[in-house]
């Protein structure tokens, strides 16, 4: 089936009425662009992100956007025309509400669910690893398949950290061991793990969804619940959610941001086994020294640092 999308511009002004002329017009499901929304997260949500993409600045730099789909048929076009005439008036009785231009493009189904996959190819990650997309199948060339379907969660191996991280799982995970991964995501770490020899692998994450999606991949791994545990919480807060971690355990990552990681250096020790190993990534640059410094603080020895494009990885004991 074949769809509208359709983009009308504004301004923070108008936001609210041309989402209420759309609704007017029977239009759901709006997507809100706004970037005084997005400023606003920057501001009171510190604890999730350390660094953000200049492009990702320019790209909301005065954007202001109501965008929703119609079907690209008789009434839809219709709705088009409806909404049109609908923007000229609001400009007539309004000087507050930007340009309202709207902008239209034709997509199909297929489109909404597959373009993206374009940009996530096989990739080769250290020495043993090959991390497959579950829409492609290519050689292994001698390397241990890693598939994984990671819809909107974070862990595809393409970004630094996770690369960090894999690499010092090829280096130190054992047949046998019990592993554990704070802010598990895609649950890309844990199932590496596993694949890597280790016995067990509990894995959590403050996002619900991604108890879903790591089991979901766990067993496009040939992984099933017996070896594999998944639990949604912030481990930071939550006692109820550490006691339930069973442990003590070989190995911990926590792949997350500097500001959780410091907050966890005097919490992990307990879930470690004696001479355990604690890794962590997630670290932009400018904060690197001061999660190294609370890492010693807390009693941390850092074995090995690694750093990839402004990230890096440090490796305790």
């Amino acid at each position: 089936m074949q769809w509208l999308e359709l983009k009308i511009d504004t301004a923070p002004a108008g936001i609210e009425p041309v989402s209420a002329l759309a609704e007017n017009l029977g239009i759901t499901g709006l997507v809100i662009d706004d970037e005084g929304d997005f400023q606003d997260f920057l501001e009171h949500n510190h604890q999730y992100w350390d660094y953000v993409d200049e492009d990702l600045l320019a790209s909301k730099k005065g954007l202001c956007r109501v965008t929703f789909y119609v079907p690209a048929d008789e009434a839809g076009l219709g709705t088009v025309a409806r909404m049109r005439l609908g923007l000229s008036e609001l400009k007539k009785s309004r000087s507050d509400c930007g340009p309202l231009v709207m902008t239209m493009s034709r997509m199909d189904d297929e489109d909404w669910e597959n373009n993206w996959k374009q940009y996530y190819k096989p990739m080769e990650i250290g020495e043993r690893l090959l991390v497959v997309p579950q829409w492609e199948s290519v050689p292994t060339q001698g390397r241990i398949p890693l598939v994984l379907d990671p819809g909107l969660t974070f862990g595809t191996g393409s970004h630094a950290t996770t690369r960090l991280c894999l690499t010092a799982l090829e280096r130190h995970v054992r047949p046998g061991q019990q592993v554990l991964d704070l802010g598990c995501g895609s649950g890309i770490l844990s199932i590496a793990a596993l694949l890597l020899g280790a016995d067990h692998a509990w894995a959590c994450d403050i996002d619900e969804k991604c108890v879903d999606v790591a089991y979901e991949n766990a067993a496009l791994n040939g992984i099933d619940k017996s070896r594999y545990t998944v639990r949604w919480g912030d481990v930071v807060s939550d006692d109820r959610l550490r006691r339930e971690m069973p442990g003590p355990y070989d190995l911990v990552a926590a792949n997350i941001v500097a500001d959780v990681i410091i907050a966890l250096a005097p919490q992990v020790r307990p879930l470690l086994k004696e001479g355990g190993l604690f890794l962590t990534s997630g670290i932009i640059d400018d904060r690197a020294a001061e999660v190294a410094q609370a890492l010693r603080n807390n009693g941390w020895e850092i074995l090995e640092e690694h750093t990839s494009e402004g990230w890096y990885s440090y490796l305790c004991r």
